[in-house]
């Protein structure tokens, strides 16, 4: 959060003074006084109504920081929905719509938390003479754990020594990728596709994930994504279907991780297709499928 907050006010050449209005209010935020920056934000809409939308957005981020002893969840989701419904062509709008799920997430989690905790309380006066029973299936379970990831650990170190991995099977209905060796399922993973995922991609701009046989060609390690593999799409087949409706099939189809500075969001990303076409998985994903599939690699997309 505290990097969408410091995003610097190059996007806007309003004027000296709204950049420095917007400094103030990042100051304030930094130094956690956040109803005095809520306030400063709130002057910006009303003095710069060109800015209100980046306005409206970080106020959204600051009811909502953790940090923030006064938070408060509704009037954070306000901000993101008075920011959608007025600004509609705003840069804002896609982040605020992926707060506004996230933030829902985490309100229905705290109350979920809350009531747990009422649970465990009254299972804890249940069981106060089962204490030490308790302790011990606890340390049991660590230990389990602790197994468990230890051979992950081993299995994946085996695998980049191998080089074991020759295919990645996507099948986009199920929501999944898989890693191959020899026809054998190393793993698999869930995913987000492109934002209009039914059917193979056809041209720019149409928000499909592709379908069709490609290979790892390329990837980047400074991704706006945290890490991306870049797909060999168009392939000769999307390139003569494109040509036939006379459109530019499109490029620059990857798998990639979670947009930078929402790693905290982890597996939730993957209740909605969210990407311009590509394929999304975790960060803490990414950086193994990355270093489990060299270029080359042999990547098939299935409907």
């Amino acid at each position: 959060m505290a990097s969408m907050l410091i995003s610097g006010c190059s996007h806007f050449n309003d004027g000296r003074q709204a950049k420095t209005t917007f400094a103030e209010a990042n100051d304030l935020f930094h130094q956690g006084s956040y109803p005095a920056s809520l306030e400063k934000y709130s002057g910006i809409i009303d003095k710069y109504p060109a800015m209100a939308d980046r306005a409206l957005f970080e106020m959204g981020i600051i009811y909502a920081h953790p940090k923030n002893d006064q938070k408060d969840y509704q009037k954070s989701l306000e901000c993101f929905q008075k920011l959608i419904k007025d600004y509609p062509e705003s840069v804002y709008r896609q982040n605020s719509e992926m707060m506004m799920f996230n933030i829902r997430n985490v309100a229905l989690k705290d109350q979920t938390i809350a009531a747990q905790k009422m649970q465990i309380e009254t299972l804890q006066h249940e069981v106060q003479g089962k204490e030490n029973e308790i302790v011990t299936l606890q340390k049991q379970i660590e230990a389990f754990e602790k197994n468990i990831e230890a051979l992950e650990k081993k299995f994946f170190a085996y695998a980049i020594q191998k080089g074991s991995v020759d295919r990645i099977l996507i099948e986009k209905n199920a929501r999944r990728l898989m890693l191959i060796s020899q026809g054998e399922v190393l793993k698999s993973y869930n995913i987000a596709l492109g934002g209009n995922p039914i059917g193979p991609k056809e041209r720019q701009g149409d928000n499909k994930t592709p379908e069709g046989t490609y290979v790892i060609d390329g990837r980047n390690k400074d991704s706006r994504f945290h890490l991306s593999l870049h797909i060999s799409y168009p392939n000769e087949r999307d390139k003569n279907r494109a040509k036939e409706l006379g459109v530019s099939p499109g490029g620059d189809i990857m798998i990639h991780g979670v947009k930078n500075g929402f790693s905290w969001v982890g597996d939730a990303h993957t209740a909605v297709d969210w990407t311009k076409g590509c394929i999304a998985v975790t960060d803490e994903e990414i950086e193994e499928i990355s270093k489990l599939a060299p270029n080359g690699t042999i990547v098939e997309i299935r409907p």
